[in-house]
């Protein structure tokens, strides 16, 4: 095979939402709003959880972690796509396009892996919870988060170096908002039968090895649950609602994206919103899911505005009319 150096193309061309006119400035607007909410939702909960010590709780350490990757994962393709929305033309070096893609590849699925250890955490607190403690401890959930990383590389990588080691002779026009792997695939020249199987295998070990262990930790779950009190099995309920409706989410939202992949009847603008809604709405919502649904994380909320009060100019003339 030969290498991108090698290549005669040197730059792709993002394509994006060029057709829909002037109705790019409205969705300027709606995914500059969505970025800027995440960024800040996200922000908050790792500051929450850095500085409250009542939230040193292992949920918490996987939610940080969680956002971090939201974060990550969204900076990766949002801004591309704003600046897209801006220009004429919008290009990406080579190899810048396959930073974005390993970056977006590996972010989505280390999001997953991080959730599959918050369902085994609560699979611990519910199941166990008089070994929680002993169970849960900080190397082993050091250990958690660093498999979750590994195993979104290890997921990333077949797709990303097939991809490197492919040439690209034009058309150089990614028809998506970023460089997606199956939109540049669609530029190599010859035949990129094996990479469309690489790239769908990992996908699906990807999603099937986490999507199968949330789904094991709930089912026990559940046995569990059904076997308490009606005030336990709503006190155990509260504790996982947050984490169980984000997994729907994610897991809902990704099968309706790999859906208009595969059905003929969506158009490419279509599937290009899709993917980008996707991309962004689960991100979105975590911090939005937590804080709402969480009790520890919005008594954090409300202890961080009353220390940032305190220590206000207007904090400290409070203080020193009352003394």
């Amino acid at each position: 095979m030969n290498s991108t150096q090698s290549s005669p193309v040197a730059f792709f061309i993002i394509q994006g939402l060029a057709s829909l006119g002037e109705k790019k400035m409205v969705l300027f607007i709606i995914f500059l709003l969505a970025y800027t909410i995440i960024l800040g939702g996200n922000i908050m909960i790792i500051y929450l959880v850095r500085t409250d010590p009542k939230l040193g709780s292992p949920m918490y350490f996987f939610l940080h972690n969680l956002s971090i990757v939201d974060m990550i994962y969204t900076t990766v393709t949002i801004p591309n796509m704003l600046s897209g929305f801006l220009t004429e033309v919008k290009t990406v070096s080579v190899p810048g396009c396959f930073i974005q893609m390993n970056c977006f590849i590996h972010m989505s699925v280390t999001g997953r892996a991080l959730l599959t250890a918050m369902a085994y955490d609560r699979y611990v607190a519910i199941c166990n919870p008089l070994r929680y403690a002993a169970v849960m401890t900080r190397p082993v959930c050091l250990l958690l988060i660093i498999g979750a990383w590994t195993f979104g590389a290890i997921c990333t990588f077949p797709t990303t170096s097939m991809a490197m080691q492919r040439s690209y002779c034009g058309p150089n026009v990614v028809r998506h908002c970023w460089c997606d792997p199956s939109s540049v695939r669609l530029l190599v020249c010859g035949d990129t039968q094996v990479d469309s199987i690489v790239s769908l295998s990992s996908a699906l070990i990807a999603l099937l090895t986490t999507g199968v262990l949330i789904l094991t930790s709930y089912i026990l779950i559940g046995v569990k649950i059904a076997k308490m009190g009606a005030a336990q099995r709503l006190k155990a309920f509260s504790t996982c609602a947050a984490h169980l409706t984000v997994v729907s989410i994610s897991y809902s939202s990704a099968s309706f994206v790999y859906i208009s992949y595969r059905v003929g009847n969506f158009s490419p603008e279509v599937r290009i919103i899709v993917s980008v809604l996707y991309s962004a709405v689960t991100p979105f919502l975590n911090p939005v899911i937590y804080s709402l649904r969480n009790k520890e994380l919005r008594a954090a909320i409300k202890r961080a505005f009353c220390r940032h009060r305190d220590v206000s100019p207007q904090g400290h003339k409070t203080l020193n009319t009352l003394s």
